[in-house]
């Protein structure tokens, strides 16, 4: 049946904000003050990977520390593919950037020195070589979430939008390297809705929900990266996905992550048999980078036959143990494992997208006032691999890098806005086949997992390209017959980030970082980062 054209709501304003982490709502504290802002949040408010990010956030705090060796560690973790002035960039600004959340009020933990001053207490984190990693016990996360939430809250400047879902950018029909806004989906009206903007930035998380084992929320969808691309901007780096190595294994508490700052205090990864094996594998043994730890994980589980390994902090003293996770004790305890008394099951899962949206030191994208802050973007921070605790602390540090990039173009812009095209749904119906898009959507996520995931082939990619091509035309065929909702606007973005993700990885003919091929064992000499160009900007 054919619908009529409804009137939609139209929001306009200075900067509108896509996302709600820590990127999203830093940027949007650091410019209320100057211009009026609306954020845009897929799920609640506090929904998002920051909430459940566990370990802490990088900075160099101890005078036995310093900048230089923060940018070593960096660039050792990103196996030869970082940005030395990006990453640079990001340790050079950590403090003042710590500073900032610490006055917005996040109680990182504290403890006394030898002379009985306070001071912030430091973990260390795989590839760190100093402890520099601030934390609000084994929940930063939530502590820099609820802080940032609680002052958005009381801004006057801020507007809010909740349960909505990003479409499309929408560009400017006089300058198409201008975004004049984008169109939304109102979960709770079921109607799509526009938004018009100044500036419009992309904090949007990450896309691990296109694996089928991931340690992140539902949201993390790829939105971003996926809407970005089809206004005509740069990918790059999106062969690297990072699977973190202990996320727990139990049926009645999936996709629970166990925080790095475990091995960091002295928890041993151990064979179903009680023995260590990290040490057979890197000289840092359970310190060695994220890629390197899941890759021997992945190595012995299929070596033996083994649905898990285990992680063990049980030999320490319990009082400690409870003191530094307290979350993952009560977590854990829930459901009858004691961390105290005994080892962990545990897997690698889908954790973290090190590619993204090319943007410069400003967040800015190949759109003139399109930006990209987080997870979602690409900076040359990460390279082949995310070092631990260096993903908040990019939210931060890019946040007011954009923030101040915006406010000086602010009055450039006129007040009057383009207007926006109207959402046409005249020729569309309401879908009787939901099921097709549960069946995509699980058959996506499945051989993403089996062809894609921590150990490749030529084989497997391929294999993975031409399934991802069929799912393409059949979604795409769905989304231009029937209406939208939350799962199939998630299912569009998802199969595009596939793409994306199986472009990059079978153009790298070389093994770097996450990014592991039997076909290509061997390092490249001079290694380039993938960036994928849209032929054609829709």
């Amino acid at each position: 049946m054919n619908q009529k054209k409804h009137p939609s709501s139209h929001y306009s304003t200075d900067v509108v904000i896509i996302g709600s982490g820590a990127a999203g709502l830093s940027l949007a504290l650091t410019l209320a003050n100057h211009c009026k802002v609306l954020v845009v949040s897929k799920g609640p408010l506090n929904e998002g990977s920051t909430l459940y990010a566990q370990g802490g956030i990088a900075a160099v705090f101890d005078k036995n520390d310093t900048i230089d060796s923060h940018v070593e560690d960096t660039l050792d973790a990103g196996a030869g593919l970082c940005s030395r002035d990006a990453v640079h960039y990001t340790a050079s600004n950590a403090k003042s950037c710590m500073k900032w959340l610490i006055k917005q009020g996040v109680p990182f933990d504290m403890e006394r020195d030898n002379s009985g001053n306070e001071r912030y207490h430091l973990t260390r984190e795989g590839g760190h070589s100093h402890r520099r990693i601030l934390h609000a016990a084994d929940a930063t996360g939530k502590a820099v979430q609820t802080t940032l939430i609680s002052r958005v809250k009381e801004h006057k400047n801020i507007s809010l939008l909740e349960k909505y879902n990003a479409i499309d950018l929408v560009r400017s029909k006089k300058n198409k390297n201008n975004c004049q806004g984008l169109y939304v989906w109102n979960r709770n009206k079921e109607r799509v809705e526009t938004i018009s903007a100044k500036f419009i930035s992309l904090a949007t998380g990450g896309a691990s929900k296109v694996y089928l084992y991931t340690s992140n929320p539902d949201i993390a969808s790829g939105d971003g990266i996926a809407m970005a691309w089809r206004a005509g901007c740069r990918i790059a780096n999106m062969e690297f996905n990072q699977f973190h190595p202990t996320s727990l294994y139990h049926p009645e508490l999936q996709n629970f992550l166990i925080t790095e700052a475990m091995r960091g205090e002295g928890a041993y990864l151990k064979r179903p048999d009680g023995t260590r094996f990290m040490p057979d594998f890197d000289e840092r043994a359970e310190l060695a980078p994220r890629d390197i730890v899941a890759r021997a994980i992945d190595f012995e589980m299929k070596r033996l036959g083994a649905n898990c390994v285990y992680l063990d902090i049980s030999h320490k003293d319990k009082d400690f143990i409870i003191e530094h996770f307290p979350t993952i004790y009560a977590k854990c305890l829930s459901i009858g494992l004691d961390i105290t008394k005994e080892a962990l099951p545990v897997v690698p899962a889908a954790h973290y997208t090190c590619g993204g949206v090319v943007t410069d030191f400003n967040g800015k994208t190949d759109l003139d006032n399109l930006y990209a802050i987080g997870e979602v973007a690409y900076t040359g921070l990460h390279g082949a691999n995310r070092m631990a605790s260096n993903s908040l602390l990019e939210c931060i540090v890019f946040a007011h890098a954009a923030a101040k990039d915006i406010l000086e173009k602010l009055d450039q812009i006129p007040h009057q806005q383009e207007h926006i095209s109207e959402w046409d749904e005249s020729r569309v119906s309401d879908s009787d086949e939901e099921v097709v898009i549960t069946h995509n959507w699980h058959e996506l996520r499945l051989f993403m997992w089996d062809y894609v995931g921590i150990v490749r082939t030529t084989k497997r990619l391929e294999r993975a390209q031409r399934r991802v091509e069929l799912l393409q035309q059949e979604i795409q065929e769905y989304y231009t017959n029937f209406k939208v909702s939350n799962n199939l606007l998630e299912l569009r973005n998802l199969v595009q980030v596939a793409e994306l993700i199986i472009q990059c990885a079978l153009s790298r003919k070389e093994s770097r970082g996450l990014h592991y091929t039997l076909d290509h064992p061997e390092l490249l000499k001079k290694p380039k980062p993938t960036i994928l160009t849209p032929k054609k900007a829709s």
